[in-house]
């Protein structure tokens, strides 16, 4: 049974029956999700989401964020930013699109793709807004000067402290490192070498002194379902060096029964969790055919030689 409760601006969504459901954000359509955990010892998930009505990813131009302390009950903390808000932003507002957030020293660094132009899919830059809190508070500061026109970024904190930024879309992924401003980058970007079959969706992170950049890939042959693709697989590469260069590990999820896949992996309470995307919210509510997205999360293994075993999609 679903229950739902305001609490101020608050909407707090658990499960009776104290169990993950997929997908778990069901009040809105969502996808593109980025999963932290802060200081506080809660995960906080910041996806893309659908406006209202929903018509998929040609207009998302706002985000909530999303959080859990124990993977059942979900909190959406209400709207943090606009197209409204960036004032070099397009005009027209719309694309807002898959972001990420990062904690650096009291403040937390949200990162975000918006067009700054009316021809929106050449004019991309890598918006930053800040914060002292994770779930509010968020002002523009600015974009990353110097980037190309591409999307989803990706920020990773080593162990000693260093911050590498990644971004890309239609085949090219790169990366460098950010300066301690958090908003400037530190020498040159440079392409990813290594990965296979590179899409879109960067994700890096640590496991056992290991780096893994996982990424959806351009696979096009998925089930055709009343007209729409489960296609993009998601796979992986690892190495010793946050920018590698990187080896070629293999597929780590099937596709969805969304055309496009976009995910994140991070541990909590001792589990390790992969975030993504699916369509089944749409399907069920009938708007299969307009491809509306939703997010999900299961729970991700490692093999002995650190290896990730093909994840498990739950309903």
């Amino acid at each position: 049974m679903l229950r739902s409760l305001m609490l101020g601006t608050l909407l707090v969504v658990g499960i009776s029956a104290q169990a993950q459901k997929n997908p778990f954000v069901t009040h809105m359509y969502t996808a593109d999700p980025s999963a932290h955990v802060w200081e506080d010892g809660r995960l906080y998930v910041y996806p893309s989401h659908d406006v209202a009505p929903p018509r998929g990813c040609d207009l998302m131009d706002r985000y909530h964020v999303f959080s859990t302390d124990d993977m059942v009950n979900w909190v959406d903390h209400g709207e943090i930013l606009s197209s409204e808000d960036v004032d070099w932003g397009r005009p027209e507002g719309g694309f807002m699109w898959a972001p990420d957030c990062a904690y650096k020293d009291g403040t937390y660094y949200y990162y975000f793709p918006h067009p700054s132009g009316s021809e929106w899919n050449n004019t991309w830059k890598i918006g930053v807004a800040t914060s002292k809190y994770p779930a509010k508070d968020f002002k523009v500061q600015g974009y990353i000067k110097g980037l190309k026109s591409m999307i989803d970024p990706c920020v990773f904190i080593d162990d000693d402290g260093e911050v590498y930024f990644y971004y890309g879309g239609g085949g090219k992924c790169e990366g460098g490192k950010l300066k301690d401003n958090m908003m400037e980058i530190d020498g040159e970007m440079k392409p990813m070498e290594g990965l296979e079959d590179f899409h879109e969706a960067t994700w890096v992170h640590k496991y056992n002194g290991v780096y893994y950049l996982s990424y959806s890939d351009n696979h096009d042959e998925g089930n055709d379902t009343e007209g729409v693709k489960g296609d993009n697989r998601m796979r992986y590469a690892t190495s010793d060096n946050p920018l590698g260069p990187w080896k070629y590990q293999g597929i780590y999820m099937q596709p969805t029964d969304s055309y496009t896949n976009h995910g994140s992996i991070v541990e909590f309470k001792g589990q390790w969790y992969t975030f993504y995307h699916n369509s089944s919210l749409s399907a069920k509510n009938g708007e299969f055919n307009d491809w509306l997205r939703s997010i999900c999360v299961d729970k991700l293994y490692y093999n002995e030689d650190g290896t990730i075993k093909m994840v498990n999609q739950t309903n």
